[in-house]
């Protein structure tokens, strides 16, 4: 509880034991007549303006600058005629009016330390800033602002700090904890030569780290960015919530003078009829709808960055609930976009002979199919045992290893040795391989798909998504292979980026929204083009974070379903919200304008709807089991 929370808990538990004495000396003192009028008066007086003088000052604001239809002017309204007709009634019945005052701050209160809470929660998840960066000057570390680290520069990140900007590791190796920017718990180990994200926590060992970017274009400035910002995109609840007060206010402000003055005219009882028009007044503050609906997209935006998962507006997180279509670009988000060796057919000596060979051979090109056949050999390479190397364009290499000749490459390369291959019916790159002038079998590389894909996709499907669609520059046969592989309903192969964006156009229906997820610099005009734009991975280009609407913050491809989920959830809250609010309301209204509710019913229309909204919004931060 803050400061300005705690005064106002102090301000309600005076004013209510002043209304308990005041109610307590009034039965047992015998003041009658005008003194007992004037004395009583002007307590009840007191402790109205000690528990509503905030109120009162609000309202008057809003009449001088021209805004007076809000909470504060029907509360002020409602309660100064309270008073005004039991002075004219003689009745010295001022409790209705007080309390009322009373309920509604208290009703206040809760309501400010709940949506303090939900903030508090968001600000804890979200608080990555470092407060500074280590940087060595003759040989002792100095604490500097992160603003003033160059790029090029190396810092010094310590077991226990945060790193504060984007780099790679050049010296030492450790764990870091992502929980903060992935949603995830299992600690992320990195090594020299690595690429580092700020906003991670090192848990180990200590990291030299030279800077790629500046501290204003590193990954964690850039999350609270987002964050920071999404409030100001409101979605179509929020903005029809907005508009609905504009009109709903002067309107029901004008349909109580009307039941003030009207009614009278033809049956008398203007008293009776005052009351139910204060009442009336009362129970028509929209505070439940005003306040819980952006509290509920708050915390939605709040619970998804919980999980990995940024959304830059409440309008992207209504418009994923509606999400129909599911677009992925292929590599690198249902795949992981790098090249393995997936397998080794027709071995005519042991398999790890073959690609051993195949990897010395390689070991002088830096191209990423003879990076992956040395990632697959897992040992050193030993460019002495390595001679008379020859790269043939558009064939292959040969060379010499330990002597005997060793050739690695396509079908073209063994026609034109004159040794006989067998084919493969396998997707992916084939390198054939022969050894001393004989075939010893052939390699297939592939880009491998994410454990995650298949079961990302069936949650999805299980999500209410009709239609999932692939769109990839690669052949045919590759295309058809993952999208058989994964359960996608639909693929299209052999694009080039404006071939996506045509695609996308062609798959896009006005009813059904259309989402498109995508990793790549390539993949930033159709995540522009789509209804909605989901960028893959902490790491995915800067073109297509920027482009997106929602970013992951890392690869995979189960967030997306998880993301569907907390905006229905949201969703589903904020209707919760508007439909209890507005029937309680709607029902009250009339039994207030028949008189069959009192003040205190009021109140409870008022302040209860209120904290039962605020409370059924703050479960939109829950997204664990969602």
């Amino acid at each position: 509880m803050n400061r300005k929370q705690k005064r106002n808990l102090i301000r309600i538990c005076i004013a209510a034991a002043l209304l308990v004495i005041v109610n307590i000396l009034r039965h047992v003192t015998d003041i009658g007549g005008t003194p007992g009028f004037v004395i009583y008066l002007c307590a009840y007086l007191v402790i109205y303006l000690v528990i509503g003088y905030d109120i009162l000052r609000k309202a008057g604001k809003g009449i001088i600058n021209g805004r007076p239809f809000d909470e504060c002017f029907l509360m002020a309204f409602a309660t100064l005629g309270a008073f005004a007709l039991a002075i004219i009634q003689r009745s010295g019945d001022y409790n209705e009016a007080v309390a009322v005052m009373l309920f509604y701050q208290i009703g206040e209160l809760f309501q400010s330390i709940a949506v303090g809470r939900s903030r508090r929660n968001i600000s804890d998840l979200m608080d990555i800033r470092p407060d500074y960066a280590n940087i060595e000057k003759d040989g002792s570390l100095v604490q500097v602002d992160p603003d003033e680290v160059e790029i090029g520069t190396v810092i010094v990140v310590q077991p226990g700090e945060k790193v504060p900007i984007d780099g790679v590791v050049v010296e030492g190796s450790s764990s870091l904890n992502t929980a903060a920017l992935t949603g995830e718990s299992v600690p992320r180990d990195v090594r020299e030569g690595d690429e580092i994200i700020s906003g991670c926590i090192n848990l180990t060992g200590v990291l030299r780290i030279r800077t790629t970017k500046a501290f204003g274009e590193s990954t964690v400035s850039r999350i609270l960015e987002l964050v920071e910002n999404a409030s100001s995109r409101k979605s179509r609840s929020e903005e029809f919530i907005s508009r609905f007060a504009r009109y709903y206010t002067p309107a029901v402000v004008f349909s109580a003078l009307a039941l003030a003055i009207i009614p009278p005219l033809f049956a008398g009882n203007w008293s009776m009829w005052i009351y139910r028009a204060l009442t009336f007044l009362v129970i028509s503050c929209p505070c439940a709808l005003v306040i819980s609906i952006p509290l509920s997209f708050f915390a939605g935006i709040g619970g998804a960055s919980r999980e990995g998962i940024l959304v830059k507006g409440s309008n992207f997180l209504e418009m994923l609930s509606k999400t129909k279509t599911v677009v992925f670009d292929k590599t690198g988000t249902l795949t992981r976009g790098v090249f393995e060796v997936v397998a080794v057919h027709h071995a005519a000596i042991d398999e790890k002979k073959i690609i051993e060979l195949a990897a010395h051979v390689e070991g002088y090109s830096s191209h990423p199919i003879s990076k992956s056949i040395q990632k697959a050999f897992g040992g050193e390479i030993d460019l002495s045992r390595v001679s008379d190397v020859e790269e043939i364009s558009g064939h292959g290499v040969m060379g010499k290893v330990d002597g005997k000749t060793v050739a690695a490459g396509n079908m073209k390369l063994m026609d034109r040795l004159g040794i006989k291959a067998h084919d493969c019916h396998s997707v992916g790159t084939i390198i054939h391989v022969a050894y001393d002038g004989s075939y010893v079998g052939h390699i297939v590389i592939s880009d491998v798909v994410k454990p995650d894909s298949k079961a990302a996709i069936a949650a999805l499907k299980a999500s209410g998504v009709q239609k999932t669609v692939m769109l990839t520059g690669d052949a045919q046969g590759i295309a058809a292979n993952v999208a058989a592989e994964l359960g996608i309903d639909e693929y299209h192969a052999g694009l080039l980026p404006e071939d996506k964006v045509r695609m996308v156009e062609r798959l896009l229906d006005g009813g059904n929204k259309l989402a498109f997820v995508g990793d790549g610099i390539n993949d930033a005009p159709v995540l522009t083009r789509a209804d909605l734009g989901i960028a893959m991975g902490a790491m995915g280009s800067d073109a297509a974070i920027e482009a997106a609407d929602v970013v992951l913050m890392d690869d995979n491809p189960m967030k997306i379903a998880k993301a569907i989920s907390i905006s229905r959830k949201c969703l589903r809250i904020v209707y919760q919200n508007i439909v209890f609010a507005l029937a309680v309301k709607f029902a009250c209204l009339i039994l207030g304008a028949l008189g069959i509710t009192n003040m205190w019913a009021a109140i409870f229309a008022d302040v209860g709807v209120m904290v039962i909204a605020v409370l059924n919004s703050i479960r939109a931060l829950r997204t664990r089991n969602t």
